[in-house]
């Protein structure tokens, strides 16, 4: 069975996609099982909701958190969401056998939405720099991830959609179009602090914008990101 994995920054449709995958009767989906094993870890000193609750009910454990994934991946297909700066490893070698997606979108939304959460994000919070790296390293290893962007998918969901099942040589099904309002079993106990938009659709629909310049403490970090992104969207599939 295939183990397809979601390499994302935050705010960038990740969930969406992951209640798309998790529609389908032949995936199951994980939502960001490095997540306490990067809050364990991680040498950044932002505040995450939750943070406590995550430690204290999580697998923290690098290795167990791959077996369950492997053995989940015996039963069924396995759609894998997680933030790029999860991967803690400059070289995660087990990643090189799994199907991997990285999924963009342009920084300056992503902060203005992630801002919102969590108030004054660095880089390394938002997870380009490290996709950026992720790519390189498949790159390197042979393993070429496919380059997904958030604008492109919403240009025409279905479209794109059945792009993505194309290069995972997986069939499409109308089914991931829409999902019923409210949450899935696999949310994450972050869930209430992040998830209120997916909860509240019913399928794939664009946000309106209340926001539209980026406030001053937050354009140096757009700064360091954009050079990231313009590397990565060279090689996004269009929704044409």
């Amino acid at each position: 069975m295939k183990i397809v994995n979601l390499i994302s920054g935050p705010r960038n449709l990740s969930t969406a996609l992951m209640y798309s995958f998790a529609q389908r009767e032949d995936f199951a989906v994980m939502d960001e099982p490095f997540y306490g094993y990067y809050l364990k870890n991680t040498t950044t000193q932002t505040d995450h909701p939750a943070t406590e609750e995550i430690l204290n009910t999580m697998d923290l454990n690098l290795s167990s958190i791959i077996a369950s994934i492997q053995t989940l991946s015996s039963l069924n297909h396995v759609f894998v969401k997680g933030m790029a700066h999860h991967y803690i490893s400059e070289e995660p070698d087990f990643i090189l056998k799994w199907d991997n997606l990285i999924l963009i979108r342009h920084p300056e939304k992503l902060l203005l939405s992630f801002s919102k959460v969590i108030d004054n994000p660095k880089l390394e919070d938002i997870g380009i720099k490290k996709a950026s790296e992720m790519f390189l390293f498949l790159k390197q290893n042979g393993r070429i991830p496919t380059v997904i962007d958030s604008d492109e998918l919403m240009k025409a969901p279905e479209a794109y959609l059945k792009k993505i099942c194309h290069v995972l040589n997986v069939p499409y099904t109308s089914k991931m179009i829409s999902w019923p309002k409210g949450g899935i079993p696999e949310d994450g106990i972050w869930a209430p602090y992040w998830y209120k938009n997916v909860h509240n659709s019913e399928g794939f629909q664009k946000q309106k914008r209340t926001q539209t310049e980026l406030p001053n403490h937050l354009k140096s970090v757009l700064k360091e990101a954009m050079p990231y992104y313009n590397t990565l969207k060279k090689h996004i599939i269009k929704n044409d």
